[in-house]
């Protein structure tokens, strides 16, 4: 099955259909031309990341360029949970219908020592949310739908087989070499987004690189499709030291098509090409499925565990989101959430500093933004391979003893870390938020995602966060004073007339009361909140979160935050 930009691809065929497709090379005219062509935004790689960021700037109006050095999909599954603040990006990038249709919904896990349950947890227990806590999803049908949707908008030029093979900075931009299967040119880009991987070439083009902890442990991926159904719900269930795979752990999920990922911890003197053999694979899955299971090997692979990320993420005009600039273990489900988020920040930022509407000091608040969020998940998923692997007798004594507590007692449940499952960052000390003069309770604090409600809006039932508006949105609970409409690159929403509370859960989750307003930017983090609206105080919230006046009481740096 062959796929070209031109002709969109069947996405809606079998696992192995989606991944057999193969995107045709198509000459540019930019490998004609005499001087390199000039293109405001490169994005280097078609990952979910790299998609993500380049369908964003579209919507936005601006055109993209994205270069990638395969012609294929993923192979495997890959990353697969999504988190609900993933599927509300994706929501707003036209994707997010078609991902949950396909993934399997899920809000619980359990977690088990030995051959019995522990306890288990609801990541969603309330209701009043569009989007489930997760789905799960292989990675080749997310870039499927990804690619798909960039086919549907003009200003996006997918580039297949345009191999990057060097990046040379400049004031105004990067000048980047490419090679084909026609041969080698040349392109000028103002801005180069690298969302080219963990291994990012991009980055060891500039001389950069990623530093942090890499774990002595080794665990093996199983994707197996089950005959008929098998014996287990649509959760999320971790095994510490099961019978069927002794002084290890276990984690599984449900797929798609009747796919299960299974997770085995090998240990660190596993040699791992031993372990993808499907003569060691399959005895391990029916120890776990049962002698009598049904089921066929889709994919396999091993992995180590790796904790790093680059020291800065914005270098001049070059700007890594994704794995290149960040790595976690899997536990977590933070790689690639994490990296979409990236992509959210850095597209509205972009987009403005491309429109003139802001300088580049606010597309550099994208580093220490980003940072202080990898910093967050990198401690989050180092404490649970740490917990998940112990690396002493002394270590694995204390883990034991806390899971035997988490049996009877809640508190112990606190400290059993089957992988903290990934929610997004709330960016504290950001140099964007007007920090509160008012008293609020909640969470919903200047740097938090806003919290999605059920709401009625042009007589319809829906959410909250589709009625926001493409760039800043002003929600203010009552009638808004008549300066609020005029404000430039902000979409007013006044609660109880443009939008109706119906189960009042937005009042309560924003501790509204009449007369209380939100500032929200583009990106859906709340920057600004008040008691009582003050046009000169909505004008400087305005203008901080643009960068265009940084406060003296700001922090620089979000990771000290």
């Amino acid at each position: 099955m062959t796929a070209t930009t031109t002709a969109p691809p069947a996405f809606d065929g079998t696992g192995a259909q989606v991944q057999a497709i193969e995107f045709a090379y198509q000459r540019s005219p930019d490998q004609d031309a005499p001087q390199p062509a000039q293109h405001p935004v490169v994005v280097v790689g078609a990952g979910p990341v790299g998609l993500s960021l380049a369908i964003d700037l579209a919507q936005r109006g601006q055109r993209v360029v994205v270069l990638d050095n395969d012609c294929k999909l993923s192979t495997g599954s890959r990353a697969i949970c999504f988190a609900k603040r993933t599927l509300e990006i994706w929501d707003r990038l036209g994707v997010g219908q078609r991902m949950v249709d396909k993934g399997v919904s899920w809000n619980v896990g359990k977690v088990f020592f030995h051959d019995a349950p522990l306890y288990e947890f609801n990541l969603l227990p309330e209701e009043g949310h569009e989007r489930p806590a997760f789905i799960n999803l292989q990675q080749y049908y997310a870039e499927a739908y990804l690619v798909e949707r960039a086919l549907q908008l003009p200003n996006i030029e997918l580039r297949w087989h345009n191999k990057v093979t060097g990046v040379a900075p400049h004031d105004a931009g990067a000048l980047l070499s490419i090679t084909t299967p026609e041969g080698d040119y040349r392109i000028d880009a103002q801005w180069v987004a690298a969302c080219d991987g963990s291994r990012s070439p991009m980055r060891q083009m500039m001389g950069l690189e990623s530093k942090g902890r890499i774990f002595q442990d080794r665990f093996l991926i199983a994707d197996v499709k089950m005959a008929g159904s098998a014996d287990f719900p649509t959760e999320r269930w971790f095994w510490f030291d099961p019978p069927f795979h002794p002084n290890q752990s276990v984690l599984l999920h449900r797929q798609p098509d009747n796919v299960w990922r299974i997770d085995f911890q090998l240990g660190w003197n596993a040699d791992p090409e031993e372990e993808k053999k499907p003569e060691n694979i399959l005895p391990r899955v029916r120890a776990l499925l049962g002698p009598d299971a049904q089921f066929e090997l889709e994919w396999a692979s091993v992995y180590t565990f790796a904790c790093l990320r680059m020291d800065r993420f914005v270098h001049g005009r070059v700007v890594f989101a994704g794995d290149s600039a960040h790595g976690v273990s899997p536990f977590g489900a933070r790689g690639a959430n994490s990296g979409v988020q990236d992509a959210e920040n850095l597209a509205w930022k972009l987009d403005w500093v491309l429109r003139d509407r802001a300088g580049q000091e606010l597309l550099a608040t994208y580093g220490p933004e980003r940072e202080y969020a990898a910093d967050e998940n990198i401690a989050n998923s180092t404490r649970a391979t740490d917990f998940i692997t112990p690396k002493s007798e002394i270590s694995r004594l204390f883990r034991d003893a806390a899971l035997e507590l988490a049996r009877e007692h809640p508190f112990a449940r606190r400290i059993v870390n089957s992988g903290r499952l990934s929610v997004p960052a709330t960016l504290h000390g950001s140099s964007l938020n007007t920090p509160d003069t008012d008293s609020f309770a909640g969470i919903q604090v200047p740097g938090a995602v806003l919290l999605d409600a059920p709401v009625q809006h042009g007589g319809r039932s829906g959410w909250l966060l589709r009625t926001l508006g493409p760039d800043f949105t002003l929600l203010v609970f009552g009638k808004a004073p008549a300066w609020a409409s005029a404000l430039p690159q902000v979409t007013l929403l006044q609660v109880g007339t443009d939008v109706l509370d119906t189960q009042g859960l937005l009042a309560k989750r924003l501790d509204a009361q009449p007369g209380t307003a939100y500032l929200v930017r583009p990106d859906q983090h709340v920057c600004a909140r008040w008691r009582t609206l003050d046009e000169a105080a909505v004008h400087a919230a305005l203008a901080t979160a643009t960068a265009s006046r940084q406060p003296a009481a700001a922090s620089a740096d979000l990771a000290t935050a």
